[in-house]
This record gives structure tokens, sequence and C-alpha cells, in this order.
């Protein structure tokens, strides 16, 4: 009876069944725990050793890395269909939501890191293209673009202005925090970028000249503005005429989560919304399509560009 006590204490608590939960569906890393359960690392650690000190989670090396994954007495046995019947139950909770979307990213974002997956035990072979990288496809694909003026607008900490600095010209990176701008700069400076000017602004009224950028890139930030069309708007004022405008944002979607947790203003765009936001904004040739999606992954990444009127048209 002691034994059991302790055992039923240990699953009174929130963060450790969400735990269990997630780790019963994927062998993680404490990382990419964190990164799940939204939880400080040293938390994370904390219920894992608890659960692990109760024979619920087992620890296994790969690679170099410790990864955990819910133990055989969980497969089995009544207390395993207590769980499940509790987790199956959960499937509409906001936290659950939230858990699953990140471990969508978490996975997604594994299998683009061929160290993370690559190994002898690999389940797809067919997968395994040693040295094949999405950020080096990128940056090839940059040495093929002249040296453009870019806007990056919404750049939050810069990982995208500094991918755009390595082929543009000259980038302006525009953002509204102070603090988000510091560590941007920060990362500029370690990595020896020159080529950025960063300026603090609001989306909806960008402290950039008329017609001073060739293109304008507004990634993943306009779900974020509090005006949508100004936003685009805007974006268009500050391209040259003939220049593009280029949008990476969320289609529509019901996680109502990331309002609290991401500050999003808006759940994504319908793809007909998107398109007719460039367009009453002054663009032409406006072309919207899918640029990532999973299955099982609340979040599919839509991609919208289009041009901006030349004098005339």
């Amino acid at each position: 009876m002691r034994s059991a006590s302790a055992l039923y204490r240990l699953l009174g608590d929130e963060a450790r069944l969400r735990l269990l939960r997630v780790l019963s569906r994927e062998r993680l890393n404490v990382t990419e725990l964190t990164g799940v359960l939204g939880l400080a690392q040293s938390g994370v650690s904390r219920h894992l050793g608890l659960l692990k000190d109760a024979g619920l989670v087992r620890e296994e090396r790969d690679g170099g890395f410790s990864y955990y994954r819910v133990a055989p007495a969980l497969d089995a046995g009544p207390l395993a269909d207590v769980l499940r019947g509790q987790f199956a139950e959960s499937t509409s909770d906001a936290a659950v939501r939230a858990d699953d979307a990140r471990l969508q990213e978490v996975l997604r974002l594994r299998k683009e890191n061929f160290d993370a997956h690559a190994g002898p035990d690999t389940r797809d072979a067919r997968q395994l293209v040693p040295g094949r990288s999405w950020a080096a496809w990128s940056r090839a694909l940059g040495l093929l673009m002249p040296r453009l003026t870019v806007a990056d607008l919404g750049c939050g900490e810069g990982y995208l202005t500094m991918e755009a600095a390595r082929w543009a010209a000259r980038v302006i990176a525009v953002d509204r925090s102070d603090a988000v701008l510091k560590r941007a700069r920060e990362l500029a400076r370690r990595r020896r970028v020159s080529n950025v000017i960063w300026k603090k602004g609001e989306l909806e009224r960008l402290p950039v000249k008329d017609r001073a950028v060739d293109v304008a890139m507004l990634s993943q930030a306009l779900h974020h503005a509090h005006d949508p069309a100004r936003a685009v708007a805007e974006a268009v004022r500050v391209t040259a005429p003939g220049g593009r405008v280029l949008v990476l944002d969320l289609r529509a979607h019901d996680e109502d989560w990331v309002r609290a947790k991401l500050g999003d203003r808006r759940l994504g765009f319908a793809d007909d919304e998107l398109a007719q936001l460039m367009t009453a904004g002054g663009l032409l040739d406006v072309k919207v399509g899918v640029g990532a999606r999973k299955p099982g992954d609340p979040f599919t990444v839509l991609i919208a560009a289009g041009t901006r009127r030349q004098q005339g048209q």
C-alpha cells in the first residue's frame, strides 16, 4: 500500500502526466522535452529523474545523446490502461493540444537534422543522404540572387536576416522590441555580419523610406500585426516599383493556445484572404501556395509573393 500511495502521489502532478503522455508517443531527449512542454530544463530533468526512479521511464543512449521513453511497465497492465484512457480523453485540452503542436515541430526539426536521425538503426534508410541540408540548399540558391537591398520586417532575433545578409547587398531589419533587436545585433556581431541596418518600429508604420528596397519579407510576422492589411501596405510602400514582397505565414488554424503562449493576434490566414491582402496592398501577379506541411501537424506554412506595380500599371 505504501508503494501504491507513492506511485499515485507521483502521478498526481500535471507536468509529469504531460511528460508521460508525450513519451508514450515518441522517444525524446531533455532538450526536445523542454521545447515540447514549455518547462525549464531543470524541471524536466527533475521530473524525468522521479519517473525513472519509479520505473515508469527508461533512459537510452544513442549517438552521444540520452533519450527517454516510457518503460515496459507502462505498455501493459491496469496502470497502462488507466493512463491510456486518460490521455485519450485529454486530446481536446488546450495544454495537450499545445504539447502536440510543439511535438510536431520538434520532430520536423529532428528530421531535418542529419546528426539527430542518422545512425545504424535508422528506420528509413532511403531518407539518409549524407550532407543533405535545407539550410545549405537555401544558401546555395541565395548565390543565384543579384545583390539586392532587402527588408526583413518583423525580424525577431535575426536568423532569417543573417541568411539574407549572405547574398543581399544590404538588409534593413525592423522589429518592435528593443530586447529582441539587442539579441539580433549580438548575433550579427558574433557572425561578423556588417551589412545589416537595424531599426525599431511597428509593421504598420515602418521606419523605412518609400521605395527603399528591392525585396520586402514578412516571415511569420503578419499574424502578430495589429492590422495585417496595413502591414502589407507598408511593405509595398517601402518596395521599389517592380520589386517583390514575400510573405511566409500560417494557414488558418484553430490552435487558440498560441495567443497566450506566443502572442499571436491572428490564427493564420486563409489562402484567398492572404492573396486578397496582397492584391489590395497594390501587388500584381500574386501567388499563394503551401511552403511546408506535415501530416498530423496543425500548422501549415503558406508562401505568398507579389510584384509592386510599375508606374503606369
